[in-house]
């Protein structure tokens, strides 16, 4: 018998399990595939930013996930020559429910968002599941191919296939599809070294570091710094060995000389292999892309589940309606990308401008910090940082939760 859903979502990534959640609360018949067997992956994207917190209240979550373990930034600077902090970013002055970033797993955001759908009776996750191809019949993509945990090779057709897996898109590939990709000049190596217990868990602060070609980015987390050390695009750092790289955070990061032994070998360092790519067209007739899978996003402010999460809001939107009714057509996938164009092409633009004026100077050695105009401007008019504050944690344009999605908020487990 063939098996029939409304609309497959490849990937169980935060694109994916919104996008699932959102769609079954209208009523739709979705399945989400995650390929792996659970969400625990170390050094996924783990900022939640204001917008998706304020997301997260509308679909009455919001009491739930502030239960789980988490620390909250509120500014992001820069060091000055002085010892002084020149403040970039102050989220604690945006007026929103939430003003500042949370630092959570990835994989607690993601199990939050399986409960939550499991919740729904039309909404079907299935872990260990992976598409392994597209299924189309007269041109239009009617379904996908996926292969079973234990092995077995099956087809489900469906009226739409949303891609949601990521910059190395399978669903993307398939639908021959192909990004611009635009340069970037670092890779990023993922790292954790040790927090005292008795720093707190709100009102933290991103200050990278940046000096002697290196550059450094500490998140503080609950228990621990997860640490992003930005080298050269191409630079095998596993080749100069785990010595040399200890020697390097040390001379990056001088106040944690004292643990950067807790990094026994370069199997605890993960490579990011940092894209910044775009799709011009984000469907073919029955595929959409989203999220990375439409535009892989640099580091750079962290914006990237943003920026996705937001793209399965609109995405739910504008197509649980025509889902329900067996009317979707390219017409109607077209106005995802019309709706979520401009802030994603303003974002990347903005970090283009950040890889320019602030990562390449200092890793080729012509500077030790952000641009001179720069920090006589934050200095000069401080309130400024409510501008960057802004961009980071809100967005260009930020999309709240459909009429149907929203949920009175349940109270946290105790």
């Amino acid at each position: 018998m063939t098996e029939r859903t409304d609309c497959v979502v490849v990937g169980g990534g935060p694109a994916g399990m919104v996008l699932g959640l959102l769609l079954a609360r209208a009523g739709v018949r979705v399945t989400v595939m995650e390929k792996h067997a659970d969400f625990l992956r170390d050094f996924r994207g783990d900022t939640v930013h204001p917008s998706t917190l304020t997301l997260l209240d509308e679909l009455g979550l919001g009491e739930k996930f502030h239960a789980l373990p988490h620390s909250e930034i509120q500014r992001i600077g820069f060091p000055k020559d002085d010892g002084g902090l020149l403040i970039f970013g102050d989220l604690s002055r945006l007026k929103v429910p939430h003003p500042y970033v949370a630092m959570v797993p990835q994989w607690d955001f993601l199990d939050l968002m399986a409960e939550a759908g499991k919740a729904e009776k039309t909404f079907d996750l299935r872990m260990s599941t992976e598409m392994t191809g597209l299924i189309r019949e007269h041109g239009k993509v009617t379904g996908v191919r996926y292969r079973t945990e234990g092995g077995e090779e099956r087809e489900l057709r469906s009226n739409l296939v949303v891609a949601a897996d990521g910059r190395w898109s399978l669903a993307r590939r398939e639908s021959g599809l192909r990004p611009n990709d635009y340069g970037v000049p670092f890779d990023a190596w993922w790292f954790r070294l040790s927090r005292p217990a008795e720093q707190g868990l709100s009102g933290a602060q991103i200050m990278p570091e940046m000096k002697n070609r290196r550059f450094g980015v500490p998140l503080p987390r609950v228990g621990y710094y997860q640490i992003a050390y930005l080298a050269p695009k191409g630079e095998d750092l596993r080749r100069q060995g785990i010595e040399k790289f200890r020697e390097t955070v040390t001379a990056l990061f001088p106040a944690f000389a004292d643990r950067v032994g807790e990094l026994e070998s370069m199997d605890d360092v993960k490579l990011l292999d940092v894209k910044l790519n775009r799709l011009h067209r984000w469907h073919v007739d029955g595929l959409l892309c989203i999220g990375d899978a439409a535009h892989a996003m640099s580091p750079v402010g962290g914006v990237g589940i943003n920026l996705a999460v937001q793209d399965a809001v609109a995405t739910a939107t504008l197509l649980a309606k025509p889902l329900l009714s067996g009317t979707i057509g390219a017409k109607d996938l077209a106005k995802v990308r019309a709706r979520r164009w401009l802030p994603t092409v303003l974002v990347q633009a903005l970090q283009r401008v950040m890889h320019k004026a602030v990562m390449r100077p200092v890793m080729e050695g012509r500077r030790n910090g952000p641009p001179p105009l720069m920090i006589k401007l934050m200095e000069r008019f401080p309130r400024t940082s409510i501008v960057p504050a802004y961009l980071l944690g809100v967005g260009f344009r930020p999309e709240h939760a459909p009429d149907f999605a929203r949920r009175a908020t349940e109270p946290a487990r105790g």
